[in-house]
């Protein structure tokens, strides 16, 4: 694994600032990993997370799914549990859902809630918010259609939040997907990010992007580039 990830690295010219598409190409053909790894892109934005009005958090739905199957939770009660279960939620639940938690159980990737829920689902922020597992109306993990919730992540709805040092880490599919799919994701990733941008951000907002497997190197994408061609997509 050491000796081909070394090849990879050399591959990547130093300074260059790849187009997205060349990101891509050279990312999928040397992923170094036996596995079907995952796609991840890194965004830093010129904001300061510690300022609440710089904050930028919210989900999109990847054109072509993650490839990843999640777990979802669903707190729910009476027909809204019937139509989280419905929908395809793995485990759906109240107060006894929130005891096993309290237990230690926390065998679910995402969780989502009915708005009247949210009371007792504050019971146990402490444990999910921590973790990223607590619903939140901005992500749209709180919703009175919980069905749809459920559906739109088991579709690839995939959350994204800004971290201390002003970066979004997310996935936007495997090493297996095509060269195409994991643009189209990739795109509506970045258009996600502009939409969600703050008032309160001043200068340049995109100022880095990186691409890379989860073993592999990372790869820096022309900010300008990436962007333009996600407009003309538009």
């Amino acid at each position: 694994m050491g000796k081909r990830l070394a090849d990879i690295k050399k591959r990547i010219e130093p300074e260059r600032l790849y187009e997205v598409a060349e990101a891509l190409e050279l990312l999928k053909s040397g992923a170094p990993a036996k596995f079907d790894e995952t796609v991840e892109v890194a965004v830093r934005l010129g904001v300061d997370p510690k300022h609440a009005d710089q904050m930028v958090r919210g989900a999109v739905a990847l054109p072509n799914g993650t490839g990843r199957v999640l777990r979802v939770l669903a707190f729910a009660k009476g027909e809204k549990a019937r139509e989280a279960e419905e929908a395809g939620a793995d485990v759906v639940g109240a107060e006894d859902v929130i005891e096993r938690i309290q237990g230690g159980w926390l065998d679910f990737d995402v969780s989502v809630a009915t708005p009247d829920m949210m009371p007792l689902v504050g019971r146990i922020g402490r444990i999910l918010g921590p973790r990223g597992l607590m619903p939140n109306p901005k992500t749209g993990t709180v919703a009175l259609e919980i069905g749809n919730a459920v559906r739109d992540i088991k579709a690839g709805k995939i959350e994204y939040r800004v971290e201390k040092a002003g970066i979004v880490h997310a996935p936007i599919g495997k090493v297996s997907f095509s060269e195409e799919a994991l643009a189209e994701n990739f795109h509506a990733l970045l258009d996600a990010l502009m939409k969600a941008k703050p008032s309160a951000a001043k200068g340049t907002y995109l100022k880095a992007i990186s691409l890379s497997s989860t073993m592999g190197p990372g790869i820096p994408v022309n900010p300008a580039q990436a962007l333009a061609v996600s407009q003309t997509a538009d």
